[in-house]
């Protein structure tokens, strides 16, 4: 992984802020395809969803069924039209951006408002990777977690720190491929040495996926985060071509729903394989415990890489994207008034990449913070009630303003976590009530609003037009 850093730092290190922050807008459709999914499915998907499954049953596939329907159809509507916009709203190459660019606006306060967002989501997000990987070193050789939460961190922000886009790009795809390899070969190994009484001892209503309408509807709504993911939708404004769209979201989908269905299998084959343990479901360790019990130490170690793999996979890609936000739209235009150099952008980026990291050590290392899943769906509820919306609305209304991508996002945001502080005992996901409130603000905001200029429909018009 730092060898790649490496060459791309050797590579480009005459490219500027666009080469950094967006590989130049020239990657291929498999790099495009594996690293949307790879930069998505963090080490939640061999721990955490495993774990719930585990624990709460196949109501807990909702998540997976909801994901897989949002990414697909964030992958066939979403992505085509946001990088012909992207391109056209003055190349822009951050959603905070694109999103101050699509309205033509001098304003920048919607830049403000999506730096803030995403420094304090993505610290968050990258605290539950960096967690897994301390939990992995902790369970399999008794590693300090702490130590190996350093180690982890310093390896991802060594690539990270050097290669930018591409060379985070070039690790999802291997990473991806070994996520896909580790769940692949594990639960089926562990199906074929389940005894014939092993459904005997698990509950009547854990093979129910309507148990509970709950499950059922915040499960679903865990595909509304993909419309607004600022790391995953990043990789649709990176494709070298709008003629490889089709070819990305062929891979992509079908990497993801593969991923998907396994990690719901690892889950309940684990329940039956390993019985019900306390200690495994508390944290998260079904894949682990299932790979370490089946496989001699050279091939447990090979598909436990996995973890490692997901992990970094995610965090590398949260810390690029908070990099480039802050970077491009808080430190160019505020602190050096629109003239910084390519390369003093380029090491902005990175020192924010060194603080994230520390602060989400600091939070990952605290045994307060919450499990690893509870982390995750922390952040992408904020990201996906927050900029969903915004984001979907203005690459398909053209009627929707400054004022009504500015309110959206706030009250994404507002609504998100106050739903999560106040009224997550009445389980139901806080996405969805921070998604709705933020669409529906968002239309009326805008239409209370004066009405784009010619110029801003001008540019609806050619984008939604625009051929590669």
């Amino acid at each position: 992984m730092i060898a790649i850093g490496v060459w791309f730092f050797v590579k480009d290190k005459n490219g500027g802020e666009k080469t950094y922050f967006l590989g130049g807008r020239e990657m291929g459709p498999w790099v495009t395809g594996l690293s949307a999914g790879a930069s998505d499915m963090s080490a939640w998907v061999l721990m955490g969803l495993p774990a719930s499954v585990y624990a709460l049953g196949l109501g807990q596939m909702w998540i997976g069924v909801g994901l897989l329907i949002g990414y697909t159809m964030s992958w066939l509507f979403e992505a085509p039209r946001l990088r012909s916009f992207s391109i056209v709203a003055k190349d822009s190459i951050t959603v905070p951006q694109f999103l101050t660019n699509r309205f033509l606006s001098k304003s920048r306060a919607l830049q403000v408002i999506c730096a803030v967002v995403f420094l304090i989501a993505y610290t968050v997000y990258a605290a539950s990777s960096i967690k897994a990987c301390g939990t992995l070193f902790n369970t399999v050789i008794g590693m300090d977690a702490t130590v190996a939460m350093y180690m982890a961190a310093i390896i991802i922000v060594s690539y990270t720190f050097l290669g930018g886009f591409s060379a985070v790009c070039w690790t999802d795809f291997f990473q991806g491929l070994i996520m896909l390899a580790a769940l692949f070969i594990a639960p089926i190994f562990a199906a074929s040495l389940i005894g014939p009484d092993a459904v005997s001892h698990i509950p009547t209503d854990y093979f129910n996926p309507y148990a509970d309408w709950r499950d059922v509807v915040s499960g679903l709504s865990w595909g509304l985060g993909y419309f607004g993911m600022p790391h995953i939708i990043i990789r649709f404004m990176s494709l070298g071509s709008q003629k490889d769209m089709g070819k990305s979201a062929a891979i992509g989908i079908c990497w993801t729903t593969l991923i998907l269905v396994f990690a719901v299998l690892v889950g309940v084959i684990g329940r039956m394989y390993l019985g019900f343990d306390e200690n495994i479901s508390k944290n998260s360790l079904v894949f682990i415990a299932m790979v370490r019990q089946i496989f001699p130490a050279v091939i447990s170690g090979l598909l436990l890489s996995a973890v490692l793999a997901a992990s970094m996979s995610t965090a590398d890609s949260q810390l690029l994207a908070a990099a480039s936000s802050f970077a491009s739209d808080v430190y160019k235009p505020f602190f050096r008034n629109d003239k910084a150099t390519d390369k003093e952008m380029l090491w902005a980026g990175r020192f924010v990449v060194l603080g994230i990291s520390l602060t989400a050590l600091y939070l990952a290392a605290n045994p307060n913070a919450g499990s690893i899943m509870a982390l995750v769906s922390n952040a992408w509820g904020v990201f996906g009630a927050a900029f969903g919306p915004a984001i979907m609305l203005s690459l398909f209304w053209k009627r929707f303003t400054f004022q009504g991508a500015v309110a959206a996002i706030i009250t994404g945001a507002v609504v998100d976590l106050g739903w999560f502080a106040f009224l997550s005992s009445t389980g139901i996901y806080e996405i969805l009530p921070g998604f709705f409130a933020s669409l529906i603000v968002g239309i009326v905001a805008s239409l209370m609003s004066p009405p784009p200029s010619e110029e801003v429909i001008a540019l609806y018009k050619e984008a939604t037009k625009y051929e590669d």
